[in-house]
């Protein structure tokens, strides 16, 4: 686990949003499929292991950019 959190405070906020903005978001029409995906997940009609993977593939860039986004903000707290 330190080893992640140690290349997560090393690597650039830029990289995250790339990823976010390339497999968080793809395909950008109709819509994104996280979004389609978490719907179906509240709907309850999210079933298929593919589409569970689908979901998690996408899913993934957004958990990494939050990480890297409340990591900054722990070390730039005590910065004046």
């Amino acid at each position: 686990m330190k080893t992640f959190v140690h290349w997560v405070d090393r690597a650039p906020l830029w990289l995250f949003a790339l990823l976010v903005a390339t497999v968080g978001l793809a395909p950008w029409i109709p819509e994104p499929h996280v979004a389609e995906k978490l719907r179906w997940l509240f709907a309850g009609e999210l079933t298929r292991p593919l589409d569970v993977l689908d979901l998690v593939v996408h899913a993934v860039p957004w958990l990494l950019m939050a990480f890297k986004l409340y990591r900054n903000s722990l070390t730039t707290k005590g910065a004046p």
